[in-house]
């Protein structure tokens, strides 16, 4: 998949939905946000449709936000209450940041289990940069919650249309110097390799 097309079909569904909103901005906010929902939720699963077309496998982490949309878009619509699309963030969120904070508590990494074929760390690097994720998925679950909570709805549209996804690529142009102290040689990463990968 080229780089263009695979940024497309991973912004387009937060495209959909802001610009979607901001074409009902004549109706009252809920029924605007509803609106936004259901374009979300559609373009979400041709987003999902056409990645499965194209390479014929779909990530763990995809497959869990779309079921977390479809959940909390679907009580949206269906209840006419705006509270469940904006707590989305919050769960997406809260849940990884639990999740991996489960696996540390374990001593393990499930970060690397979902991207450790793309990215070859030493185990004291997949700790550490796990960690990390861990607690910035905890702040972005409590941000999401002192925004929706505290502020307008196009306030929160708006946060999360332009903020959440700087605020994400920042954090992980920030984790590059740790990844690149614990990279491993390539021979090192080809050892460790899964065999059933080879």
């Amino acid at each position: 998949m080229s780089p263009i097309l695979k940024l497309v079909l991973e912004i387009g569904p937060l495209a959909a939905f802001f610009i979607t909103f901001n074409r009902m901005s004549g109706l009252n906010e809920l029924d605007a946000l509803i609106w936004a929902t259901g374009a979300f939720m559609i373009a979400l699963l041709i987003s999902i449709t056409v990645t499965y077309a194209l390479t014929r496998t779909i990530s763990k982490v995809a497959v869990f936000t779309t079921v977390i949309v479809l959940a909390t878009g679907g009580l949206t619509i269906w209840l006419q209450d705006g509270i469940f699309i904006k707590m989305k963030p919050t769960l997406v969120n809260g849940l990884f940041a639990i999740t991996l904070a489960y696996g540390l508590f374990r001593g393990q990494s499930y970060l690397k289990y979902l991207i450790g074929d793309l990215l070859p760390l030493s185990e004291t690097g997949w700790m550490k940069i796990t960690r990390n994720w861990a607690l910035f998925f905890a702040i972005m679950a409590v941000l999401n919650e002192a925004i929706w909570r505290t502020q307008s709805t196009e306030f929160w549209v708006n946060a999360k249309t332009f903020g959440y996804l700087p605020i994400t690529l920042l954090f992980t142009f920030s984790q590059a110097p740790l990844m690149a102290k614990h990279a491993l040689p390539d021979a090192e990463a080809a050892e460790n390799k899964d065999p059933a990968e080879a």
